[in-house]
């Protein structure tokens, strides 16, 4: 391995800003990835924005990026089931760069049948939806709502919960033009939110009765649509605040449905427990992957050096999938 590598910063400014550092070398646990595609995420726009100085923001210097995809370069003491040259992809902060250092329990094998670019796309969707499923109690034959579908990890939430074997998939987008990109990801039914109301609308179509699960990744008011959306003793998860962080619920729909509502955020300060997330979801549906029912839906594929047009990308809220930069 090289000395050094090029990795993108933020905190410079409103754009990230590439920058040679030091090749990082694995310690215990831990393995070095050589990076062939990274994915941005939502949280990568709003950091980027929190951290620039130019507009009040903090100033503080980071490594960016958290998804990324490539080969194995260096293992560890303690590392199992991996070795130099095996095809992976993962989740690590600071993962925008040539080379990234993750915890072994925090990446995936990559299947055969997938390419760099669309493995670096899947593992914040494949642990946020399944963790967020299996925290809900999901079983095959439950129907399931999804809202803010159209999201990079929404399309594949739709596919897991297929995949998974749900009854039913009803899932929500702000607008009209994204209904049939919905209906091929697998949703039965689409919730146009821009003009329909989606509690209503969930109800007619599951005879009155409500959805077994919902996976919220809006928040705001429509969080609080998917409670008398959801059926007695059915179970609401929150993964994301696409509208706003804040929502006022009918306290009278938690109460009388007894329905139990979680909020998931599968973060890196609980290694153990976020490298069991990944590890289940690896077990229950990377043979999905590899069969084609659950893939990544790429909107963007950009060069490493056009980062800035990437996060402008991003920001627009446009895209319809996942964006991603091929690293040189």
């Amino acid at each position: 391995m090289p000395a050094t590598m090029t990795a993108l910063f933020g905190g410079t400014g409103p754009e990230w800003t590439p920058r040679r550092t030091p090749v990082p070398e694995a310690g215990s646990g831990q393995v070095v990835v050589r990076t062939r595609a990274v994915a941005l995420n939502n949280a990568d726009a709003s950091m980027l924005a929190a951290a620039d100085r130019t507009s009040g923001g903090t100033g503080e210097e980071y490594q960016a990026g958290f998804e990324f995809a490539g080969e194995v370069t260096a293992v560890g003491d303690g590392v199992d089931g991996f070795a130099v040259g095996s095809r992976v992809m993962g989740t690590t902060p600071g993962s925008f760069a040539q080379y990234v250092l993750a915890d072994h329990r925090h990446v995936l094998p990559v299947p055969d049948e997938l390419g760099h670019e669309e493995a670096c796309a899947l593992p914040t969707g494949l642990l946020t939806e399944h963790g967020a499923l299996t925290l809900a109690g999901f079983r095959a034959g439950q129907s399931v709502l999804i809202t803010g579908a159209t999201s990079g990890i929404g399309l594949l939430g739709v596919q897991i919960a297929r995949a998974l074997g749900a009854s039913r998939i009803v899932a929500t987008t702000r607008s009209a033009a994204k209904h049939d990109l919905l209906k091929r990801a697998g949703a039965d039914t689409v919730v146009v939110t821009g003009e329909q109301e989606l509690t209503g609308t969930v109800l007619d179509t599951t005879g009155g009765e409500g959805v077994d699960v919902a996976l919220d990744h809006v928040g705001g008011r429509t969080f609080a649509a998917c409670l008398p959306a959801t059926r007695t003793d059915g179970a609401v998860v929150n993964i994301g605040r696409l509208d706003r962080t804040s929502s006022t619920i009918d306290l009278d729909a938690l109460a009388y449905r007894h329905l139990r509502v979680r909020g998931v955020s599968f973060g890196f300060t609980r290694a153990a427990e976020l490298g069991a997330v990944i590890a289940t979801a690896g077990r229950e549906l990377l043979p999905a992957v590899a069969d084609g029912r659950v893939r990544p839906l790429i909107d963007t594929a950009l060069s490493f050096d056009a980062a800035d047009k990437a996060a402008e990308r991003l920001r627009s809220h446009q895209a319809q999938g996942k964006i991603i930069l091929i690293v040189p």
